[in-house]
């Protein structure tokens, strides 16, 4: 079955479009030295050496987009999985706060020190974990 897809498409490409009124096919006038029969058909410039070189720069992007969704998929979800207590963090909203608390899908931040005021959010809230400094 794919096979003749890829057939039909090849042939596809290799049309030369649309027959003028008057004019005989492409297929139908030999070529000059050729011999007439059913397998004399004309050699077409950029017949299907190019059409499968797309198919495969295609194939080969797709492949590279879902590799590297992939690994930021991972790398995100290893982001997550190594949040604990008192790190700093900022949302993508941009609060910064430290962790004060952790539940199964969400994270008790801590965004005020002098206040204590505490946000709720969702883990997937978590933008990045700041460096603490080993010095302060």
């Amino acid at each position: 079955m794919p096979d003749s897809i890829l057939r039909s498409l090849l042939i596809l490409a290799q049309a030369d479009g649309p027959a003028r009124p008057g004019a005989a096919p492409a297929a139908a006038a030999p070529a000059a030295g050729a011999a007439a029969g059913p397998e004399a058909v004309p050699a077409q410039p950029g017949g299907g050496g190019f059409m499968i070189m797309m198919m495969v720069l295609l194939g080969t992007m797709i492949l590279f987009t879902f590799v590297s969704g992939r690994r930021e998929k991972k790398k995100r979800a290893e982001l997550l999985g190594s949040i604990k207590k008192h790190d700093k963090v900022m949302t993508i909203g941009g609060v910064m706060g430290t962790v004060v608390e952790l539940k199964d899908d969400s994270v008790v931040l801590k965004v005020d020190e002098t206040s204590n005021t505490r946000i709720t959010f969702s883990k997937t809230a978590i933008s990045q974990v700041i460096a603490q400094d080993s010095a302060a």
